[in-house]
């Protein structure tokens, strides 16, 4: 077992963590679900199935991945736009009805990451984002696109009438803390920001949080701790105790809102099929959602942990689930191609 602890003789001085701003908690309770909610999204009250409503928030963040990709925008922006798409179809319809006909997903989430870039401050030109839209939507990444194009001025006038869409629904609620800071911040806390195999897996299982709904039924700052404790857990590393503090409190986070978001991704990515021989980064990670005890990485004995991701940096990581491997996204593409008239 590797052990956080400090040395004797080495004093590191260490800034204990701040809580997270009130402001900022109370803007995100209002995005907060729970599950049984999540079951009453506008497409699914209009008719749609659960698992069709479920595949096209995935289909529309992996659109957003794709274009990111293309736009080489950095994670924090694309996980944003995943944030404003999820959160827009809690408040809209996908379903088409009398008298009402919805945006499309992809138009959504082209919108959403149009209006990630600015509230990142990673802007890109209008014309290289339509661009990247029309070549990820037909599936041709060569296709020729330009001014003279139907489908450019199609996506251009689309995405700019869209925003105020996408902005009215989100209330004009714009304040999002991206998880990869809070997670990165918490590596640094307890000095192991430069262990490249925990740093990968924690990446790993933030961009894997992105094709699910984890963002709609939990805390930024929630999401970024489990991801730690998935890294920590596979790594076995030890976060050790403060003052007689566990770990999550010391970060102040819920125990049993970690345990929830562990085994929620364990459902959707534990039975998924390894590549490449690679044994799934979840599995074994589920725990009890109830109880006292809580298997913490440093009251674990005999656990073999997953092999970590072979390589990654800022932006690529590699990994098992089914998020990004190598700057590529697995599910690539879908069967829409032009958007309707």
């Amino acid at each position: 077992m590797v052990s956080t602890a400090i040395a004797p003789g080495a004093h590191r001085v260490r800034e204990p963590p701040r809580p997270p701003p009130p402001a900022v908690v109370e803007s995100e309770k209002q995005w907060i679900f729970t599950e049984s909610e999540l079951l009453q999204a506008p497409s699914i009250m209009d008719g749609m199935s659960p698992d069709e409503e479920r595949t096209l928030r995935r289909k529309g963040v992996n659109f957003i991945l794709q274009v990111g990709m293309m736009l080489k925008l950095p994670q924090t922006t694309l996980s944003t736009a995943a944030v404003f798409f999820n959160r827009f179809l809690m408040r809209n319809s996908l379903k088409p009805r009398a008298g009402y006909k919805p945006l499309h997903h992809y138009q959504v989430a082209a919108t959403a990451l149009f209006l990630a870039t600015k509230v990142e401050e990673n802007c890109r030109k209008m014309k290289e984002l339509v661009i990247s839209c029309v070549r990820v939507a037909l599936k041709d990444p060569n296709k020729l696109v330009d001014e003279q194009t139907k489908d450019f001025w199609k996506w251009r006038d689309t995405i700019l009438y869209s925003e105020d869409v996408l902005l009215e629904s989100l209330c004009f609620d714009l304040s999002i803390e991206p998880p990869y800071k809070t997670m990165y911040d918490m590596l640094k806390y307890y000095g192991v920001e430069h262990n490249k195999r925990l740093r990968n897996a924690a990446w790993a299982f933030l961009s894997d949080s992105c094709l699910t709904q984890l963002c709609l039924l939990f805390t930024s700052r929630t999401i970024a701790a489990a991801s730690l404790y998935a890294g920590a857990r596979m790594c076995e590393i030890e976060l050790p105790d403060e003052g007689g503090k566990p770990w999550w409190e010391v970060q102040f986070v819920n125990l049993r809102d970690i345990r929830r978001a562990c085994n929620l991704m364990a459902d959707i990515y534990e039975q998924q099929t390894p590549k490449d021989g690679e044994p799934s980064v979840y599995a074994g990670l589920r725990s009890p959602d109830d109880g006292v005890d809580f298997d913490t990485p440093g009251s674990m004995t005999g656990i073999q942990p997953s092999p970590a991701p072979a390589n990654g940096n800022g932006n690529n990581v590699e990994h098992t689930g089914n998020g990004i491997r190598n700057g590529k996204v697995d599910d690539v593409g879908s069967e829409e191609g032009e958007l309707e008239e």
